[in-house]
């Protein structure tokens, strides 16, 4: 079996956020099935700018699937064919020679394309600021084994804090629902001592801005679970969503 396969992409080009955007056609040759996928892009690139072009745009960091900026929609599937992986770790080996991918960014109103494959993600930075945060002393931070935990809440809350708010929750649920990243980050504080503070206002004020920013709701189709990197459980969304009424309930007193 040969390590080098010959593709054909079909990437989204956009301008600009006002701009019409569609898809443009590459050939690709000689790829390596060892390279990552964005190391495919970062190839196609090298051969845009040496033939006068302009480079396709698209997020990235880490490289580690650790920070999530790199997700994009190929074939349909956010951050593509690998469960429990971001788009920087996915690599060409999944692919056979002579497959055609499609490339395009997240799909959602809440997600402005700013150009390319790059979409404007701070809606999410702005649900954060809501009620994602808890209050604390300044000082010496308190001896852990001063402070009893459940194993079990400990576990949970952590598994709900290991979402990179990639959006992939978002760009696979067909009503754009950010539901999946507000559970997750209304979990991990629910669930530990540190988060009681703000706990009778966190959910509701978080919902609000969710709505605020236009993002659609849950209809229980689970594909948000589906193409979380993470796999973070849509468990979380039933805690939101309890949550959500007892911040209610609270605000009537």
């Amino acid at each position: 079996m040969s390590d080098m396969i010959n593709l054909t992409l079909k990437v989204w080009r956009q301008a600009c956020t006002d701009s019409k955007g569609g898809f443009k056609v590459y050939k690709l040759k000689d790829i390596s099935t060892h390279m990552s996928f964005l190391e495919m892009i970062d190839v196609l690139n090298e051969q845009l700018i040496a033939s006068g072009e302009e480079p396709i745009a698209f997020d990235h960091d880490c490289r580690e699937g650790i920070c999530g900026t790199c997700g994009v929609v190929i074939n349909g599937q956010a951050h593509g064919p690998d469960q429990g992986t971001t788009t920087c770790q996915l690599h060409m080996r999944r692919f056979k020679n002579g497959d055609t991918i499609v490339i395009e960014p997240w799909r959602a109103s809440s997600f402005p394309v700013i150009k390319d494959l790059v979409v404007d993600r701070s809606s999410f930075d702005r649900i954060i600021s809501a009620g994602g945060y808890v209050s604390v002393q300044t000082g010496g931070a308190a001896d852990a084994s001063a402070m009893i935990i459940p194993k079990a809440d400990a576990e949970t809350s952590m598994d709900a804090a290991s979402c990179i708010g990639c959006g992939a929750c978002v760009a696979a649920c067909k009503n754009a629902s950010a539901m999946l990243f507000v559970s997750a980050k209304v979990s991990q504080f629910a669930l530990l001592p540190q988060g009681q503070v703000e706990r009778k206002e966190r959910a509701a004020s978080m919902v609000a801005k969710m709505d605020e920013e236009k993002f659609g709701n849950c209809t229980n189709t689970y594909e948000c679970e589906a193409a979380c990197p993470k796999e973070i459980s849509v468990e979380n969304i039933a805690r939101l969503n309890r949550e959500y009424m007892k911040s209610i309930l609270f605000s009537k007193d």
